[in-house]
């Protein structure tokens, strides 16, 4: 196993735990808090940055030369390791907009739309990738 199969392994790891804590967090929304709602954006934010820096490590395994988040989602949807790139591209836009939801409405739209899109299209990438290990 060379370093970069190794790298990729040791972010996937880190990136399960994250995996597992928002998964924990979207089983149980219909009881969270306001919040524990903005404590779900947060674990999104983390486990969306160790998603595509996984993603970022296992391309690089394959010696697909990627650097940046964009060039990482492009890549990984040419290489069907991702099914929706629109989504990625809208996970990627949103992230930081996500952390500054200090209205009611704009809060409630960005933690459904974490339940109920950007969940599912981690999901996708954690078995895929976890199929993998």
């Amino acid at each position: 196993m060379n370093a970069k199969e190794i790298r990729w392994r040791q972010r996937f790891e880190n990136f399960n735990k994250a995996y597992d804590q928002l998964d924990s967090a979207i089983s149980d929304f219909d009881k969270l808090s306001k919040l524990e709602k903005e404590g779900l954006i947060q674990r999104f934010e983390y486990t969306f940055e160790l998603a595509w820096k996984t993603l970022k490590d296992y391309l690089e395994s394959k010696e697909v030369d990627v650097k940046f988040p964009r060039e990482v989602i492009k890549a990984a949807y040419h290489y069907e390791l991702i099914q929706d790139g629109e989504i990625w591209m809208d996970m990627l836009e949103k992230r930081n907009i996500l952390a500054h939801t200090y209205d009611e409405k704009r809060f409630d739209l960005a933690v459904n739309k974490i339940k109920q899109e950007y969940y599912s299209a981690i999901s996708q990438v954690h078995s895929l990738l976890g199929r993998e290990i």
